[in-house]
């Protein structure tokens, strides 16, 4: 009987832990939403068109702005990027100098788990773009944008 109460306890806790674990997934999700609007030009194009709903008077003007700032944007974004690695490359230079053998190992499988996660990450991206195209990327359908009000 106690066996019973004790597996019962246990398999709530899992259960628990598993529905703790999507729902702060989910959560995280939904909040960083708006911010991967601007990461990409299709992204941000599409996003400022739901948010905007423009007219069509307001169309031509609103393309020349968005084609100028969404390139700004993926711009910076690809400059970031390539900062990044190049102060990672540094960083790890400067570090490995001062590692044993062992501890360099133990980096580098680090660094191909990260790899094989921005891998996976952007195959994912690609993936759902793909699968999910939006009508706001395509100008010439930029009329047919669904309301979002």
């Amino acid at each position: 009987m106690k066996t019973r109460a004790v597996i019962l306890v246990i398999v709530t806790l899992i259960i628990g832990f598993f529905l703790g674990m999507l729902t702060s997934a989910q959560i995280r999700n939904h909040k960083l939403k708006p911010v991967r609007v601007f990461f990409s030009e299709e992204k941000f194009r599409e996003g400022m068109y739901q948010a905007i709903q423009p007219d069509e008077g307001q169309k031509v003007k609103i393309d020349e702005i968005l084609d100028k700032y969404s390139m700004m944007n993926s711009e910076a974004t690809a400059d970031f990027r390539n900062e990044f690695e190049t102060r990672m490359e540094k960083f790890r230079n400067e570090l490995d100098s001062n590692l044993t053998p062992e501890q360099i190992i133990r980096l580098k499988a680090l660094d191909e788990q990260r790899a094989k996660m921005v891998k996976s990450h952007r195959n994912d991206r690609e993936r759902s773009y793909h699968n999910h195209p939006s009508p706001a990327l395509h100008r010439s359908d930029s009329a047919v944008l669904p309301d979002t009000k």
